[in-house]
């Protein structure tokens, strides 16, 4: 079942953010634009190119009033010893929380049940914390902050223009369609 368009699920965990130790809950994406960006474990191998990629575009996200929530079903305490070691982890500055449980995870439908880990899935999630777009690629295939900043973009201009939707490769700027019986048979 497809968790697009459906509220995130109340939730509460611990996380890692800025050299301390936060318990991060639903009440945190209240009124927000989030990200969450779900992996399958750290100190491996696609997953820090993915969490140091979005890490470079994390001001990017700030600026268009976006958190980001990185989300394995690791410890908060291993969240931190990751970043403590690793150069390309250590540049991230938003929330890394820990799911040992795997409660977040299956939250969002997003658990590998035969491993006990998250499966490569990122969510954005609008100010009223429903589900707008969910992108899940299998462990090999990395995903671009590039796109994801694009995504939220068309998520972010759907939602403040009624009416409106951006079609394929839609970059902030360019042309938007007014779906309509019209257009039927003619794009």
């Amino acid at each position: 079942m497809s968790v697009i368009n459906t509220k995130v699920k109340p939730f509460k965990a611990q996380a890692y953010k800025a050299g301390e130790f936060i318990e991060v809950t639903d009440a945190n994406i209240e009124g927000k634009w989030a990200v969450f960006f779900f992996y399958p474990a750290d100190f491996t191998f696609v997953c820090p190119t993915e969490l140091g990629d979005v890490a470079d575009y994390y001001d990017e996200f700030q600026k268009m009033g976006v958190e980001i929530y990185s989300v394995s079903t690791d410890t908060h305490f291993t969240h931190k010893a990751w970043h403590d070691s690793s150069e390309t982890i250590g540049k991230i500055q938003y929330t890394m929380i820990g799911d040992p449980t795997g409660a977040l995870t299956r939250n969002f439908d997003n658990m590998r049940e035969d491993m006990g880990l998250a499966d490569r899935g990122t969510f954005i999630v609008d100010p009223d914390g429903i589900i707008q777009a969910v992108e899940v690629t299998s462990e090999g295939i990395g995903r671009n902050a590039v796109d994801l900043l694009r995504k939220v973009k068309a998520a972010q201009y759907v939602r403040a223009n009624p009416g409106e939707v951006c079609p394929a490769k839609w970059e902030e700027g360019d042309a938007t369609l007014a779906p309509s019986l019209d257009l039927v048979g003619k794009i």
